[in-house]
């Protein structure tokens, strides 16, 4: 079976379907002529461990990644549950994106590292790929830290999403002695 992805409801079903996968969301920032830059992206992904490498994925019509595409290197900012304002600030276009939003550079390269954040790497672009209307882009992590203990922020279809507490398990007795 081929898929339509002409037809007029197809747009709608993609993203129902691919909205039901939760994806946590990240801050994509970088330093372009002594000016904070940054982009909301929730296509963010572990790829390899030796060499130390991760993926995250850009629309090309983003006006913000080619100044972080110019400086090579740049900071991937894993945002914590209380931290919605910011992703949404992040992800508009035309608007002061750092207004009011504390920072501290990244100890390699000075990247700006977004206050409360859960937690942050420090990536060198390797290779991008071109994926339809987005660019795939392969990253090397050059350093990295948690920040802090909280919940992440996430995004199930189409809003945003937070972990719900797991319920409570019942111990008996002996399990509670030890």
């Amino acid at each position: 079976m081929t898929i339509d992805t002409a037809a007029p409801a197809f747009d709608r079903r993609f993203r129902d379907v691919l909205g039901s996968f939760c994806s946590g969301v990240t801050v994509i920032t970088s330093m372009r002529d002594g000016s904070p830059v940054g982009l909301t992206c929730q296509s963010f992904f572990s790829v390899s461990i030796a060499p130390p490498l991760v993926a995250f994925s850009i629309a090309k019509t983003s006006s913000t990644f080619p100044l972080i595409r110019m400086a090579s290197t740049c900071c991937v900012n894993v945002l914590a549950a209380d931290q919605e304002a910011t992703s949404r600030s992040f992800g508009r276009t035309g608007v002061d994106k750092w207004s009011g939003v504390a920072w501290h550079p990244s100890r390699g390269e000075g990247h700006p590292v977004l206050d409360d954040v859960l937690a942050w790497l420090e990536v060198r672009i390797e290779v991008e790929y071109d994926a339809g209307d987005h660019v795939l882009v392969v990253a090397e992590i050059l350093d990295m830290a948690l920040e802090r203990e909280a919940d992440p922020l996430l995004f199930f279809r189409g809003r945003y999403a937070q972990l719900a507490p797991a319920p409570s398990t019942p111990t008996t007795p002996a399990e509670e002695e030890r």
